[in-house]
């Protein structure tokens, strides 16, 4: 599904609502969208053109290049479904959030795990070659990157190629302000002693 689908989709699913047998003291299919469709789908199409480079850009630094659209349309299909929820002042942190659901599903589809090996506390299992570290060129970075926990790689990369700290940071991570703070100056500090590790040798 490419993004382009994900907005027609909406469109599509908007019509099948209504033809689907609203009550009768509701419009009937034929009749105009009333203000509050017709401003969610400008709300929709606003955040469609406003954040799909964006999240292409996240998926693709994460996974292969031809996948990127498809995941970003995944999300956007999922924001229109879950319009509702999405805080309209905080929407590109909430796509972040969804995104990153999004790719661990993704990516726990194509790791051929035993079922007595999945482990129990519902994390995905680990990919053996870390598709975000196979974007960075420089391979000091990469394996001080590495060596810091997934968590706190994810973090930085958030902040460093997403651009993400303070309040958007926060509702990415589901935390709180200052949580979001202390956790990317904890990552920050890990990574500086791992990159100094590596520079001794």
């Amino acid at each position: 599904m490419t993004i382009a689908r994900a907005s027609a989709a909406a469109d599509d699913e908007a019509s099948e609502e209504v033809a689907m047998g609203a009550p009768s003291d509701e419009p009937a299919a034929d009749e105009p969208a009333t203000a509050g469709e017709h401003d969610e789908h400008v709300w929709f199409t606003a955040i469609v053109h406003e954040h799909s480079r964006a999240l292409v850009r996240y998926f693709a630094r994460r996974g292969p290049r031809q996948d990127a659209e498809d995941l970003a349309a995944e999300v956007f299909t999922t924001a229109w479904r879950r319009r509702d929820d999405v805080p309209r002042e905080a929407v590109l942190p909430w796509l972040y959030r969804t995104a990153g659901f999004t790719l661990a599903n993704h990516r726990r589809k194509h790791v051929d795990l035993p079922v007595e090996e999945v482990p129990e506390d519902g994390r995905t299992a680990r990919v053996a070659a870390d598709p975000e570290l196979s974007a960075l060129f420089d391979a000091e970075l990469r394996g001080a990157l590495e060596s810091v926990g997934e968590r706190d790689r994810r973090i930085l990369l958030l902040h460093a190629w997403e651009g993400l700290d303070g309040e958007e940071l926060a509702a990415v991570l589901g935390i709180s302000r200052s949580g979001a703070d202390a956790a990317l100056s904890r990552a920050r500090k890990r990574l500086r002693e791992a990159w100094g590790e590596r520079l001794t040798f």
